[in-house]
């Protein structure tokens, strides 16, 4: 690399990726603006119009930015790639009954490749990012921590991004809380990006409905799925379904079967076509299987290992013990976690560090 402080600068178009360009420039870096072009909206279907990081409108403000600050934008397509890799798995995860979480598989397979392929075509050192976390190294491994806005911190989505890419990244947000960051937009002239208004949809589905998405892209997978039976733990049949793949894990509403109390999604049969419901109780459960791990402060535990498990974003967190089973990681909890979803992610905490983490294979 040429210049160490050459930093290949993702840029979304939002506020949190713009003003972590500003202080990076503040910081002295040479920056490269790059907005990634994912998903093309025209071609989902839904009814919302297009927003969000792939919109016209959010690349436009991004390549404003850089070129009012005078450092160079460009926009990158890898609508192909994301297409294969995101959301052909998130169609064939409902289908085999899981509930994906496709942020973290494109921060870990997509966003993080593609920056860092074109980080080297440009000649840049790092990539940067902004994500609320922190980037630590100990004993020559790199791993993400906490950002100390626990209401954005975002080390839960990164723990799939692997050493090398660690390595050269940077989060320039991980030191500040969400209203700072409005206020150094409003300082720095930018209005609009303070007052924007941020999207927590899935980037592919602006319009929030999932299960049209999937009646979308599966030709007649309605009707393939329809008349399902919800049944008991223990077998009895209660009712019917629409369809296995339009339901999740510790879901209450649009079950339209009636009891003396509310009744949940407690898992689904894909191969039957049926889903267990049941009460609240029946989410509980104290043990489950982690599979596809990614290792970050420590490249392997020791069985009996304490620590504290994320299985859902925003999620407290519980503490649980480890144990190695064959390439599977089991989780022992301390008490009962409720709704543990096979095909979201479970991550594993030291303090605010990210240990490890995984994709919920099954409760036990």
């Amino acid at each position: 690399m040429k210049d160490n402080k050459r930093v290949l600068m993702a840029m979304s178009g939002g506020i949190d990726s713009s003003i972590a360009a500003l202080l990076l420039l503040e910081q002295g870096y040479e920056l490269v603006g790059i907005t990634m072009k994912t998903w093309d909206y025209s071609t989902s279907g839904g009814s919302s119009k297009e927003t969000g990081c792939c919109s016209l409108d959010s690349i436009n403000d991004a390549r404003h930015l850089a070129v009012s600050k005078g450092f160079p934008h460009y926009v990158v397509d890898i609508r192909g790639e994301f297409e294969d890799k995101i959301v052909s798995n998130f169609v064939s995860e409902y289908i085999v009954g899981n509930t994906p979480n496709p942020c973290i598989l494109c921060n870990t397979y997509i966003k993080w490749e593609a920056l860092l392929k074109r980080a080297d075509e440009l000649d840049c050192k790092y990539i940067a990012t902004g994500h609320y976390a922190q980037m630590k190294e100990l004993n020559g491994r790199h791993y993400v921590t906490k950002g100390i806005d626990g209401g954005k911190d975002q080390s839960y989505v990164l723990w799939g991004v692997s050493q090398e890419n660690l390595a050269r990244t940077l989060f320039p947000l991980g030191d500040y809380h969400k209203p700072e960051i409005r206020e150094m937009a409003r300082n720095q002239g930018f209005v609009n990006l303070a007052n924007k208004r941020e999207s927590y949809e899935i980037c592919f589905i602006p319009d929030n409905d999932y299960r049209g998405f999937l009646k979308r892209q599966v030709e007649g997978l309605e009707e393939k799925v329809a008349d399902g039976e919800f049944v008991l733990k223990d077998g009895t049949v209660v009712g019917k379904h629409k369809g296995y793949p339009f339901y999740t894990i510790g879901q209450r509403r649009g079950l339209e079967v009636a009891f003396g109390e509310p009744y949940y999604v407690n898992a689904i049969d894909a191969k039957n076509n049926r889903i267990v419901i049941g009460p609240r109780k029946d989410l509980n459960s104290n043990k489950m299987m982690v599979g596809r791990l990614n290792w970050q402060k420590y490249d392997h535990i020791e069985d009996g290992m304490e620590v504290s498990v994320q299985i859902r974003h925003h999620d407290p967190g519980a503490p649980a013990k480890l144990y190695n089973d064959g390439n599977e990681i089991r989780v022992e909890f301390m008490d009962n976690v409720s709704a543990v979803t096979p095909g979201q992610s479970a991550v594993f905490f030291e303090g605010d560090d990210v240990i490890a983490g995984g994709f919920i294979n099954r409760k036990l």
